[in-house]
């Protein structure tokens, strides 16, 4: 009877504690979280310079850029390591939504489709629009509709893969996941045209002879953020009050200076 009882009394702790623990992992605040892991996980696409890039440094692979600066600074803030996933830009949002990463920072704009399934900050920057095209086209490839019956490239999932099909409508639009991919296909003379927000699309003319930047402005993005998941207002309130230290620093400005010119060594 005694071993009984003592059996009862045991369980009865056990599913107290699991309760407690169950509560507490509840109630745990996602900055909370972020901070007894030690670190915080960003989820970007590094093949847009000057926003994020691989570059080789002291012959070691780094992810670098003004995105990857910003992320270090709200790291720093929260008192955890910086881990960086680099992925397909496209496959940034679900694997937000699924909390794989805890943040992304990628030159992402906040549109109305993105704000119904994440959460967005302040925006940190705005850039207009370009085309970049092969320098022998540089006279014939001026305007929207000098590209009709042409290939025009823009990045799946983006702003501008929109501007290409809305204005862009009588060329036939090339989606692919990386930009590298669609300068290559630029470079081979398989698309005539490749849609880039302008550092973007600056940073590639300049590390290629062959390329040129169009004249014509396709229009201004409505600034980009850093996103996080639905639900983390603890989380976007941190990465705000660093974007607004940076901004007023002038941080920022200088991020961009320092990244473009290493984007072009």
């Amino acid at each position: 009877m005694k071993k009984k009882i003592a059996l009862m009394l045991a369980m009865v702790i056990m599913v107290v504690t699991l309760a407690g623990c169950t509560s507490n992992s509840e109630t745990l605040s996602v900055v909370d979280s972020i901070k007894s892991k030690g670190k915080i996980v960003l989820g970007t696409a590094a093949d847009y310079p000057p926003y994020e890039f691989h570059k080789e440094i002291d012959g070691k692979d780094e992810i670098v850029g003004f995105d990857i600066e910003i992320a270090k600074e709200i790291a720093k803030e929260l008192g955890v390591e910086l881990e960086i996933v680099d992925m397909k830009f496209e496959g940034l949002l679900p694997a937000l939504v699924t909390n794989d990463i805890d943040f992304i920072i990628a030159g992402m704009v906040a549109d109305e489709d993105r704000k119904e399934k994440i959460d967005f900050s302040i925006p940190y920057y705005q850039a207009q629009q370009r085309m970049i095209v092969k320098l022998s086209d540089a006279d014939t490839l001026k305007m929207p509709e000098d590209f009709s019956g042409l290939k025009v490239g823009a990045q799946k999932s983006s702003i501008q893969e929109n501007i290409a099909l809305e204005k862009f409508s009588t060329a036939e639009y090339i989606g692919l996941s990386k930009i590298t991919d669609l300068v290559l296909e630029l470079k081979s003379d398989k698309i005539q045209g490749v849609i880039l927000v302008e550092p973007v699309a600056k940073a590639y003319v300049n590390q290629n002879d062959d390329l040129y930047l169009v004249d014509e402005v396709l229009g201004q993005e409505d600034g980009v953020a850093v996103a996080v998941n639905k639900g983390n207002e603890d989380l976007v309130l941190v990465i705000n009050q660093v974007l607004e230290k940076l901004i007023s620093e002038g941080k920022i400005d200088q991020f961009i200076a320092d990244a473009t010119a290493l984007s072009e060594e």
